[in-house]
């Protein structure tokens, strides 16, 4: 399967970390070096992205927190 640079450093992070839920603002930190807490919704659309690829049910959406790898 074909990922994106930013699709790759996203899914090592969740894979880091299975089952652990991952905040907008860690991901942010850890995969784009962002340091500021604005508008988080990049990391929203590339988890989207990256569900089409590795599969729909793999990430779950924590409301209002964050996202998790499931096993």
């Amino acid at each position: 399967m074909a990922l994106t640079p930013t699709e790759m450093r996203l899914l090592l992070e969740f894979s880091a970390a299975p089952g652990t839920v991952l905040s907008r603002d860690r991901l942010l930190e850890r995969v784009w070096d962002y340091g500021w807490g604005g508008d988080t919704r990049v990391v929203d659309v590339h988890v989207q992205r990256l569900r089409g690829k590795i599969g729909q049910d793999r990430i779950e959406t924590v409301r209002g927190f964050g996202y998790k790898l499931r096993g």
